[in-house]
């Protein structure tokens, strides 16, 4: 089977196709990791605007001596929270489905309908992925997953996990 890029044949989207079973089986552990991230983007996001915060009262007092130590500790426990951020990420990543928006919890998942690559359209709060959308129509385009007929299985590259 031909790998992205590779001139023996047509690019493919994904290292793995999903049938809507295999995804869903996916949902517990997506759905924990999803959570995480998007808590401590949120710890992160606060953080930088204490940080901000800081920077500017330093500046508008001039020759005040800032504290280090604080802000030190601050930053320090902002990396902490960058850092299982990215691994939350790279939890749900290592699955073969894709990120597409944290803050709403959107998740998809590369499929195959009629021999044409789209995805599975799942979102934080849904018990089941009951949509799918074509590539390039996103979150707007979700169509209900009962109209179409997924290949089973899916045929393409496998991701070994």
């Amino acid at each position: 089977m031909p790998s992205r890029g590779s001139p023996e044949g047509p690019p493919t989207m994904a290292d793995k196709y999903f049938n809507r079973d295999e995804a869903e089986d996916l949902l517990p552990l997506i759905e924990q990791s999803l959570i995480e991230a998007r808590e401590s983007k949120g710890k992160v996001e606060d953080l930088d605007e204490e940080l901000s915060k800081a920077s500017s009262k330093i500046m508008v007092l001039g020759g005040s001596l800032p504290p280090y130590g604080k802000l030190s500790a601050t930053r320090n426990e902002r990396e902490q929270f960058v850092t299982q951020l990215r691994e939350a990420l790279n939890r749900i990543q290592e699955t073969g489905c894709v990120v597409k928006d944290l803050d709403e919890g959107l998740i998809d998942f590369p499929t195959l309908r009629k021999g044409e690559e789209v995805y599975l359209c799942w979102k934080l709060g849904e018990e089941r992925i009951g949509y799918w959308h074509g590539m390039e129509e996103g979150f707007a385009g979700r169509k209900p997953l009962d109209d179409i007929e997924p290949e089973e299985p899916p045929s393409g590259p496998k991701r070994v996990q």
